[in-house]
């Protein structure tokens, strides 16, 4: 299992080393890559230009929405490869930048200044982004694939398991000092395979994905909303409107509030070969109506 979400993991005022773009851009204007937004059905985002057949693709918007980074990878003939993209904004439309190099999406924090890379992160200066720092000894015994945000600074990530273990774990920021990570409950902790975490940037919510008897066959997406007195409570399955037998996996809300962006395992048109993950986006809308009352 955890096949390809496993895999889920800003390009600043200077283009990375390396980096190079088409000379035209290769989607039109407007919000979301020039798509046309989905209703209450998932549908493919950007079929052909950001989800592919070929390869398996993970992306998310920066935090004005004038950036988009995708993150790729397929296995040819036995080796495994990756491919770097960042499709920014322009008055012509979406221009494709290629980034050879990075191992990962970053996240980029709420305010636009900090942008992490599992245990490390670099901070926003005039020219562009700093060297790569460890966000601290505390986390450095954890192999951290994903890590999120909140605007008030909690840290809340997974790590790679084995065998299905692994839980899902979260760092306040209080009075200006870190606090060490600890692990969430059973709310949270529960079933297995539990990764790739999204906090609300007002910390009124938290989604992941993982496996559960209750569940709609493989991986689903779940989310848990804060409770009046700070807990966390049960957790919810997000519904046939999202899961389904296959591997669903990496939700992310766009920076906006407007959209949930997240990966599922698809078989090829052809019915031939391995699934592929492709990158789906529905109106998020429908979260509202699962937050108990």
């Amino acid at each position: 299992m955890k096949t390809v979400l496993t895999s889920l993991l800003l390009i600043g005022a200077i283009l990375p080393m390396g980096a190079h773009s088409h000379e035209k851009p290769q989607l039109p204007a407007g919000p979301y890559l020039g798509q046309t937004p989905p209703g209450l059905t998932p549908e493919v985002f950007a079929p052909g230009v950001v989800s592919t057949p070929d390869w398996g693709d993970a992306g998310r918007f920066s935090p004005d929405m004038k950036a988009f980074y995708v993150q790729r990878w397929r296995s040819k003939d036995g080796e495994r490869q990756k491919q770097a993209l960042t499709f920014t904004q322009t008055p012509e439309g979406w221009q494709r930048i290629e980034v050879p190099g990075r191992p990962r999406i970053p996240f980029v924090a709420p305010d636009g200044q900090t942008r992490h890379f599992a245990n490390q992160y670099q901070r926003r200066t005039e020219d562009g982004w700093s060297e790569m720092q460890s966000i601290g000894s505390a986390f450095e015994g954890f192999r951290i694939m994903s890590l999120t945000v909140s605007a008030q600074g909690t840290y809340v990530f997974d790590e790679i398991g084995t065998n299905g273990n692994g839980l899902l774990r979260y760092s306040r920021w209080v009075d200006g000092k870190r606090h060490d990570p600890k692990p969430f409950g059973k709310a949270i902790n529960t079933g297995t395979w539990n990764a790739h975490p999204y906090i609300a940037p007002d910390e009124s919510y938290i989604m992941w994905d993982g496996e559960r008897d209750s569940g709609f066959g493989s991986s689903d997406l779940y989310i848990s909303f804060r409770q009046a007195d700070g807990a966390w409570g049960e957790a919810i399955n997000l519904g046939e409107r999202v899961n389904t037998a296959a591997e669903e996996g990496g939700p992310m809300i766009t920076p906006d509030g407007k959209y949930l962006f997240f990966n599922r395992m698809v078989k090829p048109a052809s019915g031939d070969g391995e699934a592929q993950s492709d990158l789906f986006w529905v109106d998020a809308r429908f979260i509202d109506a699962l937050r108990p009352q």
